[in-house]
């Protein structure tokens, strides 16, 4: 299956929790509160794990562009 842009719309939602939830459990740390906040804080501002994943998935999803018609 090809990862493209129509895919990743439909699932927004339960993955960027999902990547927000994984990012914090990387983070060093006890208090599950605070590194889900830290990792909020820096998705806010455009930086973190979180962030990172979802533009290499927009990256993937890009460079699949031309198989978007094999849904």
């Amino acid at each position: 299956m090809y990862r493209n842009a129509h895919n990743i719309a439909l699932r927004k939602n339960p993955l960027s929790i999902r990547w927000l939830l994984g990012a914090s459990r990387k983070r060093p740390g006890r208090n599950m509160a605070l590194k889900l906040s830290s990792e909020l804080v820096d998705a806010a501002k455009g930086s973190g794990d979180a962030i990172r994943k979802k533009e290499e998935t927009h990256r993937m999803a890009e460079a699949n562009r031309a198989f978007a018609h094999f849904r």
